[in-house]
């Protein structure tokens, strides 16, 4: 079956300040959730400016302690991989990431970008499409999708949350029309 959430948000801010903050958001003490992040690859197309980043996020397992009473939900924590697609020149990034961890049960994935606001080109739209597919766990699969996506809903306006108040921190109040 599967879920799927949506989400689409404006910061007030130019496109170099919000792709700056995204690149540092975690880990951060508001989100403890996130263990850690690092850069395993890292290149730059000289001709184009395109910056190609590939990045693994350690997080907690946030599987509700009933539900780890199955075995293959019963670990610490989990691992996302995270691509990146920078085109300063054309002010937007597109992102995919997706689990690496239980890829045999389950499917998550999320592509997002960061593009300049059709509105004011001072702001940066920002658009996420998340994904959540579970199979051969049985009777568990709606359980386990419905919590995924109550995680994945809460997770992403946590996350814009996140920015907005690292941003307001970092570049001071968002600017006006």
């Amino acid at each position: 079956m599967g879920v799927t959430v949506d989400l689409h948000q404006v910061f007030q801010y130019p496109f170099e300040q919000v792709v700056a903050c995204f690149l540092r958001k975690y880990p951060n003490p508001m989100d403890r959730n996130v263990i850690s992040v690092k850069i395993v690859e890292e290149k730059k197309d000289e001709l184009t400016g395109l910056i190609y980043r590939k990045r693994i996020a350690i997080c907690q397992n946030v599987v509700p302690e009933i539900l780890r009473k199955v075995s293959i939900l019963k670990i610490p924590s989990i691992q996302l991989e995270e691509e990146s697609w920078l085109s300063p020149q054309e002010r937007n990034m597109a992102i995919r990431s997706h689990c690496l961890t239980w890829t045999q049960y389950a499917s998550l994935r999320e592509e997002s970008v960061f593009r300049e606001s059709v509105e004011n080109p001072n702001w940066t739209e920002f658009i996420q499409r998340g994904r959540i597919s579970i199979t051969g766990a049985g009777f568990l699969n709606c359980i386990l999708e419905t919590f995924a996506s109550a995680f994945l809903r809460q997770g992403a306006q946590k996350g814009i949350r996140i920015m907005e108040m690292l941003l307001k921190e970092q570049c001071g109040a968002p600017l006006a029309e």
